[in-house]
């Protein structure tokens, strides 16, 4: 029993200690701080348990079982560990080697370490680098002032001036980590990712999966040549182009001075379209220090080469707040190119008090305020007075120009006919109503109200007393007044909500990019 227990102690103390293996010369009387050491040179080796050493030259210390190795170092630890390095200090008790002078660290078929100063402790599996390292793999190149890599999990962590570089993008973080057998990369600090089509984001906690180039990212920004966007939580897949961005989304408008807002939104980079929808809206800031707010189920971006496609959608439900002009639409189309907002489907206008309506409506922006509005088919205008008449113009087109943020004068081009309130200037009491029918006219609006018009091309008028007047004659056909449907600012305005599922689309990203086309 006695006899086991030492050969099992000795067994022990065997593993324990440095073995010099092979050398071509070995001299002693070495001596370092009153501590001795044997010189070996040549073809040296020394072994402990799995791990191996090779070096031209070395200090070894056997009493305190350590080695200095110079020239062409070379640790093999195990199947999986191959080091090189000029320089190696290593103690035989801890098991912790430091390695000098243009070191690679190897684990097999996962990752290299390249560094001037490396400590690897073999109890721990762990690699320390410091004052500058890069990790290479078949997919990344990461560069950082120091790093860790523990072998064990195959987790790096990278701390100040970190770089990753791929072929698709650089990144850039004061602190990251990067699992060499996953291929994800986590988001410790925030961090700035430049794409090779030099969009870039901003992301501020999340992973990164560098093989699948799926993405779970935490608050961030995105930069586009066009837009930027934050919001509270990213999923990107790099594969299939498609972004996801959740909670609090803001999209700035680089050129057009808008932005929009919501809850959720998705790209489809390959198609160059972004969604926007759950309490969605735009604000658009006018010259004259006003906003002008569009908000609809949902709201689509798109983004082309070419000037004249690109369109900003918002499509059910629409509606429009600015604080002379207010709106309604089942949706609407916004063109950069020629600076026009189409409405499509029973769209309404109203305007100090004055009511557009027609089967089409564009309006004209210029100078960065509404300067016309365009009304095509069956057009409509009622505008109340001070005592709340309905005065009407009716017509087949019809003009309307603005200035000073106020509409000024309305044309009407074909079938014009007016009803208008003849009221007294003294005591506003009714004195009778024009009816004229013609082919053309000319409204002009002060602060807002009828001030007076003008008949062209066989005008037929007709003047009716109060005591005349039937009520069949008080409204053109065609008469709907919808005031009552008029936003105010906190309907078009949308608060933060929780995410929700996506609504219903009648048109998907591809049918809207064929449709522009």
């Amino acid at each position: 029993m006695l006899i086991v227990l030492i050969s099992s102690t000795g067994s022990v103390l065997a593993q324990k200690r440095v073995r010099l293996k092979q050398a071509d010369e070995v001299r002693g009387g070495g001596k370092k701080d009153d501590e001795k050491y044997q010189r070996v040179i040549g073809n040296v080796i020394f072994t402990q348990n799995k791990t191996t050493i090779y070096c031209d030259s070395a200090h070894f210390y056997k009493q305190r079982n350590s080695v200095e190795a110079f020239g062409h170092v070379h640790i093999v630890d195990g199947d999986s560990v191959d080091i090189t390095g000029s320089r190696l200090e290593y103690d035989g008790n801890t098991k912790k080697a430091k390695l000098r002078n243009k070191v690679v660290f190897t684990k097999l078929a996962t990752a290299t370490l390249y560094t001037d100063y490396l400590d690897f402790s073999r109890p721990q599996n762990l690699a320390h680098y410091f004052n500058g390292g890069r990790l290479v793999d078949s997919i990344n190149v990461l560069t950082s002032s120091k790093g860790y890599y523990n072998l064990n999990s195959n987790l790096a962590s990278f701390k100040r001036n970190v770089r990753v570089t791929n072929p698709d993008y650089v990144m850039t973080s004061d602190s990251l980590q990067y699992n060499s057998r996953t291929k994800i990369i986590y988001f410790v600090t925030e961090t700035t990712v430049v794409n090779k089509d030099s969009s870039t984001f901003v992301y501020k906690g999340g992973y990164y999966n560098t093989q699948t180039k799926v993405s779970d990212v935490k608050k961030g920004t995105g930069e586009s040549a066009e837009y930027t966007i934050v919001g509270d939580k990213y999923d990107l897949d790099g594969i299939r182009n498609i972004g996801k961005v959740r909670g609090n989304v803001v999209m700035t408008s680089k050129k057009e001075n808008l932005k929009i807002y919501g809850q959720s939104s998705d790209y489809f980079k390959n198609i160059g379209i972004t969604k926007v929808y759950n309490n969605a809206y735009v604000a658009k800031v006018t010259d004259d220090n006003d906003t002008l707010y569009i908000s609809g189920d949902t709201l689509v971006s798109i983004d082309h080469e070419d000037e004249k496609k690109k369109r900003l959608l918002a499509y059910h439900n629409v509606k429009i707040f600015k604080k002379n002009m207010q709106g309604v639409a089942d949706s609407i189309e916004y063109r950069p190119s020629d600076s026009t907002i189409y409405f499509y489907k029973s769209p309404i206008l109203w305007s100090e008090g004055n009511q557009m309506t027609a089967d089409s409506i564009r309006m004209l922006i210029e100078h960065n305020t509404i300067s016309k509005i365009f009304m095509v088919a069956n057009s409509f205008v009622i505008s109340q007075d001070t005592v709340l008449n309905f005065n009407q113009i009716k017509g087949r087109r019809m003009t309307a120009e603005f200035a000073n943020s106020k509409i000024n004068r309305v044309y009407v081009m074909g079938n014009g006919e007016s009803l208008y309130y003849v009221l007294d200037d003294k005591d506003l009491s009714f004195t009778g109503m024009n009816k004229v029918i013609c082919s053309n006219m000319t409204i002009r609006f002060k602060d807002g109200r009828v001030n007076n018009l003008s008949f062209y091309v066989k005008p037929d008028g007709l003047f009716i007393p109060p005591h005349e007047l039937k009520p069949e004659q008080r409204k053109l056909k065609g008469f709907n007044w919808k005031g009552d449907q008029k936003p105010e600012k906190e309907d078009v305005v949308k608060g933060a909500a929780a995410v929700k599922s996506p609504p219903p689309a009648t048109s998907t990203p591809v049918q809207i990019k064929k449709a522009v086309q």
